[in-house]
């Protein structure tokens, strides 16, 4: 699992300016512009997490704390959740499954997709992706995190009974409830401004 993943939000009117096989490419050539795109070495990463390109705009990179960019903490954020999600009231369990469901987690056995090829299609122009959800299925999450929210420091005792790691990859509920906050950013900015969210393995 040394796979690395770019969490990134994107503006959906100018994605879908292009069929959705070019989607991908057309983001690739604007994060890698070089007089607008996004790498600039030097440039300090927001206090909230987002990293903006130089020029127009059309995407916004969100780095997750303490993660260095690797996908082993989401990977894990669902482990963990495996590991606690009997013991969490039902319908806050329905909630967190369908977030994670929707984000980073293949689900109890192992078969949920987060690529939907309304974003990208599903030709091999999509290779790369891990997370791809169209601005309808970001406003669920974002609903989602929005009621889960304010019940997350419930979640504190049976975390720590049931599936706490000390060392692990977010083996503590800080940790734990961090991530989850930093997609519950992701979604909540995606869906204010009407834009998906993609995720690509790098």
């Amino acid at each position: 699992m040394g796979l690395d993943i770019t969490v990134l939000i994107a503006d959906w009117s100018w994605l879908t300016e292009v069929p959705p096989g070019e989607r991908l490419e057309r983001l690739r050539d604007a994060w890698y512009d070089d007089a607008t795109g996004l790498w600039d070495p030097d440039a300090p990463v927001a206090d909230s997490g987002w990293v903006r390109p130089r020029g127009p705009g059309h995407f916004e990179i969100h780095e997750f704390r303490h993660s260095a960019g690797s996908f082993k903490p989401h990977f894990w954020a669902g482990h963990r959740w495996e590991a606690l999600r009997d013991h969490v009231d039902p319908p806050l369990r329905t909630e967190v499954d369908a977030l994670l469901l929707g984000l980073v987690w293949p689900g109890p056995d192992g078969l949920a997709e987060q690529t939907d090829p309304d974003v990208f299609g599903d030709g091999p122009s999509a290779r790369g992706l891990l997370l791809a959800r169209p601005p309808g299925a970001v406003r669920e999450l974002a609903e989602c995190w929005r009621r889960i929210h304010p019940a997350l420091g419930g979640l504190r005792e049976a975390f720590t009974e049931h599936a706490a790691d000390p060392g692990g990859w977010v083996g503590d509920f800080d940790a734990y409830r961090e991530l989850l906050q930093g997609w519950g950013t992701v979604v909540t900015e995606a869906a204010r401004r009407g834009w998906a969210v993609v995720g690509l393995a790098e």
